[in-house]
């Protein structure tokens, strides 16, 4: 994990994950940017936060990131950039449950994954394009050479540098720049306040015009 511009709001960051709408609040926060492309997705109900752990594996000879495994610690969210390949799966069980081990919190793919069931029995979640049988060649070929660790990448059209913040649930995957972290969390903050005060006037049976007079929008 990068900590040393992350140490104060590290805490608040990680205070969201009981949150709900963590991803459209974050959104919302950061003005619409920072959002990955909507098809990546998790294939079951799953939420996390945590820093980037970068991968950039070469397109078209993709490998799975098992040195990301070996580098990752307690709070790291992998990121890789597999191209968008939809065909080969680059996470699936073992890793999954490898990565676990570590305190690795999941997986975030522009690709493929696999062994959803096992992942779901685990609660190890990942984020992908695509679930594909398919497998990469690594446990025959014992290569593992062939990526990058803790480099700038594209991810679902987002540039993501290593030690930037990760916000995924079900709804979406949103990056929030380590260096605008303190930031954004105290507007992300304003922003769910601002909600819930909605939500609560809603449930009162509030009209649309009670509620543009009282916050200005919906």
């Amino acid at each position: 994990m990068i900590l040393s511009a992350a140490l104060i709001c590290w805490p608040s960051l990680t205070r969201w994950s009981k949150a709900i709408r963590r991803a459209c609040i974050f959104a919302d926060a950061l003005y619409r940017t920072g959002v990955m492309d909507s098809g990546i997705k998790p294939p079951f109900r799953a939420k996390t936060v945590g820093q980037a752990l970068t991968v950039q594996l070469s397109k078209g000879d993709l490998v799975d990131p098992l040195k990301a495994l070996e580098m990752g610690t307690d709070g790291d969210i992998i990121v890789v950039d597999a191209g968008g390949d939809m065909q080969t799966s680059v996470c699936g069980g073992l890793m999954g449950g490898l990565a676990k081990n570590r305190g690795i919190r999941g997986m975030i793919v522009d690709g493929a994954g696999r062994d959803i069931d096992e992942l779901e029995d685990i609660g190890w979640p990942i984020w992908t394009r695509a679930i594909t049988a398919r497998g990469t060649h690594t446990m025959f070929s014992q290569r593992k050479e062939e990526l990058s660790i803790n480099v700038p990448i594209s991810c679902g059209g987002v540039v993501v540098q290593p030690g930037d913040f990760v916000v995924a649930d079900t709804i979406g995957v949103v990056v929030v720049p380590l260096a605008e972290a303190e930031r954004i969390v105290g507007l992300a903050q304003e922003q769910a306040d601002r909600e819930q005060a909605t939500r609560e006037w809603v449930a009162k049976g509030k009209t649309i015009d009670d509620l543009l007079a009282e916050f200005g929008r919906i």
